[in-house]
């Protein structure tokens, strides 16, 4: 969008205010309201901000230049919740060059080397979330007669649920996110909203601005909307499958209709899947970046009786057992969760695919089997190894993972500080679980 353009769009929409708008390392959107006026400082000098006072940003109150969020012109949009306003995603600069700790650049930095290639890098992302109300301090559906012990598509806990879904989806759609699908997920209070896959930055710019707007409509409704991984110990909890392609403006290159597995699949997409398998403990760590998250990927069966979250480092068809599952011509990666840095997963997703890619990894064969029912020996057996079970074992994968390490950059280093400081809290909080356990035991 030109600079013309732009004022034009302003204009005609009644715009007040810009809301320039970034992610620190933990994926949470951060902004500065900026009046309409002021469009073009934003898209060129950028709208500055104290880096220091950012979550890994890498950057100290003593020495380092203000963080400049430079907007990305094509972003720009209405804020639908928030009449008056427009957003428009940024990128960090500091010193007048693109910040190495800002997320957003280093996706951008890891799409280059598909862009090299003549080649677009897509993802779909399916967002699942919990809707809760507080009732005397206590967490709850925000249905109450949200109760099934298997609510999966449940009509009535749908349909009971619309006033929020609807206000949510035709915001989305009323900017141009092309929501196709809304139902109740497995878990009491749980929905999940699907809108089309599109280029990978756009994909994680969708994501961070249906957050946006989830948390904000849930607010005025009374309500809350949470992205936390597993905020109920007994129902499935909260993931983000990714689903990707590469194509090269001509066709689908990970589909193969010749394919001998029958999964349609092409060398080029059983290069990459090898790459995640590979990658998969250091993964981990950035798709599901929290202490919580690991009561998402537990061995053993889920209550409901259906498979959400992926415990197994494998492959398959229509699998959901296993971490990659490929409906047909694309992958879909089951592994990360809701809380996650949609940009630096997506980077390192990338990093771990070209892995695969330009060293022609080999993925082994499908595994179509329900693995939840696989003994240790069978798995062994089978040599289908366990994701990590626990944010510091995934912490350690990743600081073992060069690949991905090189890839990234120095905000690793920066994320590995701060999550390694989540789990010394962790570790040194005493839970109600342990005072019941143990008050009185001894």
């Amino acid at each position: 969008m030109s600079p013309s353009e732009a004022q034009q769009f302003l204009k005609e929409n009644q715009v007040k205010y810009i809301l320039a708008q970034f992610v620190d390392i933990h994926g949470s959107a951060k902004t500065k309201s900026v009046p309409a006026e002021h469009y073009k400082t934003v898209v060129t000098a950028g709208a500055g901000f104290a880096g220091f006072a950012i979550w890994g940003m890498g950057m100290t109150p003593n020495v380092d230049a203000d963080y400049m969020a430079v907007g990305d012109a094509s972003t720009l949009s209405l804020v639908p919740w928030q009449p008056g306003y427009a957003r428009i995603a940024c990128d960090g600069h500091t010193h007048g060059k693109p910040h190495e700790y800002d997320t957003r650049v280093v996706l951008k930095k890891q799409l280059e080397q598909i862009t090299a290639r003549g080649w677009t890098f897509f993802t779909g992302m399916e967002p699942e979330f919990s809707l809760l109300r507080k009732v005397e301090g206590k967490l709850l559906p925000a249905d109450p007669g949200d109760t099934l012990s298997k609510p999966c598509y449940d009509y009535k806990g749908l349909s009971r649920a619309r006033v929020f879904l609807e206000r949510l989806s035709e915001s989305l759609r009323s900017v141009g996110i092309d929501v196709y699908q809304i139902d109740h997920e497995d878990a009491n209070g749980q929905f999940e909203i699907n809108y089309t896959f599109t280029d990978a930055l756009t994909s994680c710019d969708h994501y961070t601005f249906f957050k946006m707007g989830a948390a904000e409509i849930a607010a005025e409704l009374g309500l809350i909307c949470s992205f936390m991984p597993k905020p109920f110990s007994n129902r499935p909890g909260n993931g983000l499958h990714m689903h990707m392609s590469i194509g090269d403006g001509k066709r689908n290159l990970f589909e193969d209709k010749s394919d001998k597995h029958g999964l349609d699949l092409s060398k080029l997409a059983y290069h990459w899947a090898a790459g995640l398998l590979k990658h998969a403990p250091a993964l981990a760590a950035l798709c599901c970046p929290t202490v919580n998250s690991y009561k998402r990927l537990v061995v053993g069966r889920s209550l409901t009786g259906a498979t959400w979250a992926p415990a197994y480092i494998c492959y398959g068809g229509n699998n959901r057992s296993g971490m990659i599952r490929s409906p047909g011509g694309r992958l879909e990666l089951r592994l990360p969760d809701a809380s996650c840095n949609a940009y630096l997963a997506t980077a390192a997703v990338i990093a771990a695919g070209m892995d695969g890619v330009i060293n022609e990894l080999d993925p082994g064969t499908p595994q179509n089997d329900n693995l939840y029912e696989y003994s240790q020996s069978q798995l062994d057996a089978a040599g289908i190894k366990v994701l990590p079970q626990n944010l510091h074992e995934a912490l350690l994968a990743l600081e073992k993972d060069e690949v991905i390490r090189a890839a990234l950059g120095p905000v690793v280093d920066e994320f590995l500080r701060l999550k390694h400081m989540e789990w010394v809290e962790y570790m040194r909080h005493v839970s109600d679980w342990e005072v019941n356990s143990y008050l009185e035991f001894f």
